[in-house]
């Protein structure tokens, strides 16, 4: 019998316990934090969950996708507010298509207490895990409470403990693995829209608000007690940034000019922006993810992404999904398991780190252009009427399994399509008429 190691008890660890235990392995889960089914809940670090197709599917192979169901809130789309306040409403697919506000802590302790209910689970919390003997497959972990070392030996690990992974520290110590990490100028702070004294949200609910300014923006979320969650993706450094904007009188201004019919929502806005911490944003690259058959990256891990697709968690998820078809394909041999898994599924994690990052130009540059607003409208034209020629790169991320190094090189090809349907004379005047549609079919084919 497989005995399986899992460092990491967050959304992705939590998951793939649930799915080795429904195997039949014995699992051992070790998490550095406390239990946190039963810890209090952290504010002013999170920035919420946008769950997606992707998602959904690994939560029904879970056997939970009904149960979180009903703590998700639908957005069937983007709505721009700009700096006068009007606001302009663009959605992400088809009229039924949406994308899922989903409380992280809630969905964590969620999987948890799926995880835990296996008798095949052991749950290990405090344990901060400070080596792999690789040549062993023994972990060495400190008790923080105890304080004490500990040392388990598994069959199989599987790291999931995040973008500064300890066990990925261990395997780049090892022969030909090839790592780097690249923090964002941008980072991020948590801010709040409370609800209204009747617990109505102040905002549309079934909409993802963006605030886009160019070098920043601002993005709300809505959460089932009415209230929005905010982040603030701003410049760490700089004339105008976290460095700067330092004392309630510079926020309370800079927000006045920038963002003021946020501010009208937030009354208590100064006080939370300096409460709460600043973080930053960065990505993680490396090659392989495994080490032999006996370790193997999943999640940040192995692709620590910036939050700006919202495929992180869904990204993450189908990593287990994946490694549950390969196993289930392979009869459960493990021979060679994890350097297939690794040799097949690190295209994608590469694809999806580029189109995370492009997506955030996208959301605090583009999102209120005239030009970025009409190549969706004709390309949502376009996929209507050939929807075997066409799928716009956001449904193939968001709404489908289509791999994501596929979407990217399909989304490379619609651009430089949809550049010169842009360069037709008067196409915002003409855009809608039958021609345009000849032509980009013309391209097309």
């Amino acid at each position: 019998m497989e005995k399986i190691g899992i460092v990491g008890a967050g959304l992705v660890g939590s998951l793939q316990a649930i799915l080795m235990a429904k195997k039949g392995y014995e699992v051992h889960v070790f998490e550095r934090r406390e239990d946190l089914r039963t810890a209090p809940v952290i504010e002013g670090r999170s920035i919420n969950l946008a769950l997606s197709d992707r998602g959904w599917k690994a939560l029904q192979l879970a056997g939970i996708k009904e149960e979180i169901e009903k703590i998700a809130i639908p957005m069937y789309g983007r709505c721009m507010h700009a700096l006068d306040g009007t606001l302009t409403y663009q959605p992400y697919g088809k009229e039924d298509q949406a994308i899922y506000s989903v409380s992280r802590g809630e969905l964590n302790r969620q999987l948890l207490n799926l995880a835990g209910a296996f008798p095949n689970v052991q749950l290990h919390f405090h344990k901060k895990c400070d080596d792999l003997n690789l040549e062993t497959n023994a972990l060495i972990f400190t008790d923080s409470q105890t304080k004490k070392q500990e040392e388990h030996t598994l069959s199989r690990i599987f790291a999931t403990d995040g973008a500064y992974s300890a066990v990925r520290v261990r395997m780049q110590k090892s022969m030909m693995f090839d790592y780097s990490q690249k923090y964002l100028e941008h980072g991020y702070k948590e801010l709040v829209i409370n609800a209204n004294p009747d617990g109505s949200h102040k905002l549309e609910k079934n909409y993802l608000h963006i605030w886009p300014r160019g070098k920043f923006m601002l993005i709300a979320l809505a959460n089932l007690d009415g209230s929005f969650t905010c982040t603030l993706f701003f410049p760490m450094h700089g004339e105008e940034s976290f460095e700067t904007i330092d004392t309630t009188e510079k926020v309370t201004a800079f927000f006045r000019k920038t963002f003021p019919d946020a501010l009208e929502l937030m009354p208590d806005l100064a006080e939370v922006y300096m409460r709460n911490p600043t973080s930053t944003l960065m990505m993680v690259r490396c090659h392989p993810w495994n080490y032999k058959d006996q370790v193997v990256l999943l999640g940040d891990a192995a692709h620590a992404m910036v939050p700006f697709y919202g495929q992180g968690m869904n990204c993450g998820f189908e990593d287990c999904t994946v490694f549950y078809e390969m196993l289930e394909k392979a009869g459960d041999s493990w021979e060679n398991i994890m350097s297939d898994f690794s040799g097949f599924r690190q295209p994608d994690g590469e694809a999806i780190i580029d189109l995370a990052l492009d997506n955030y130009i996208e959301m605090r540059e583009k999102t209120g252009d005239p030009d970025f607003l009409l190549q969706k409208k004709i390309e949502a034209k376009f996929s209507k009427l050939y929807p075997n020629l066409w799928t716009p790169l956001y449904s193939q991320v968001t709404f489908s399994n289509t791999r994501y190094s596929e979407a990217y090189a399909n989304g490379k090809r619609q651009d430089a399509i949809m550049k010169k349907i842009l360069e037709i004379e008067n196409i915002h005047e003409c855009w809608d008429e039958d021609f345009v549609m000849e032509e980009l079919l013309k391209l097309v084919k």
